[in-house]
């Protein structure tokens, strides 16, 4: 199965999430790729958008591999193995670089709102895809702090070893495919660029008229 682009994807996700549609559900969608489906999913249930957001931090040499991922307010987990292998310092310092950038993410796109409350609610996670897993499962951890009734985890595609982890963590996972071959998310779109700043925010912006 390939997706033609992201809003593809995220209208056969909003069909997998049907169930949901009588619920009291928040969606939280990981930028930038993930707001486009995010906002497909909000929209089909008339559920409010918001982010959580998580950052990846790369291998040396290989930025595209995530080793750690970290969040806006310094958690942050890692591939036990990898990271024996890094500098304390480098990390730090990344982990610091990219704490700010989501920061900046965070100001850029929402413009100052409030975090949608999920306490008691469905809170349902979504991204384009996951490769590793690292930056979903941190984001399951941010929101559970809320919490929530139910922790869904949405995606069109996921590695299998990161849906395995996933699978542990969240209280449901939604993958509508999990090939046996996997290299990068982008070989299962026939589109799938860049998204700019611009682009997210005028999604978030266009969400606000969904409920």
């Amino acid at each position: 199965m390939r997706f033609r682009d992201r809003t593809d994807a995220g209208r056969r996700l909003a069909e997998a999430l049907a169930g949901y549609a009588n619920e009291d559900v928040v969606v939280y969608a990981l930028p930038r790729g993930g707001v486009v489906l995010g906002y497909e999913i909000a929209r089909s249930l008339h559920a409010p958008l918001d982010l959580v957001i998580t950052r990846k931090i790369g291998y040396p040499g290989n930025e595209e591999c995530a080793v750690c991922a970290v969040a806006e307010d310094g958690d942050m987990i890692c591939d036990s193995f990898a990271e024996s292998k890094l500098d304390r310092e480098w990390l730090k310092g990344q982990a610091e670089k990219q704490m700010q950038e989501a920061a900046r993410r965070r100001q850029v796109y929402l413009q100052g709102r409030k975090v949608q409350p999920s306490g008691g609610k469905v809170a349902i996670i979504v991204d384009d895809g996951v490769a590793t897993g690292l930056t979903i499962l941190l984001a399951i951890i941010e929101v559970r702090h809320q919490g929530p009734k139910k922790i869904v985890v949405a995606v069109p595609v996921s590695s299998a070893s990161a849906a395995e982890r996933i699978r542990e963590e969240a209280d449901e996972f939604i993958a509508l495919q999990i090939p046996a071959s996997f290299m990068a998310v982008g070989e299962f779109y026939e589109k799938f660029p860049q998204l700019d700043d611009d682009e997210v925010l005028k999604l978030m912006n266009q969400a606000q008229d969904l409920h």
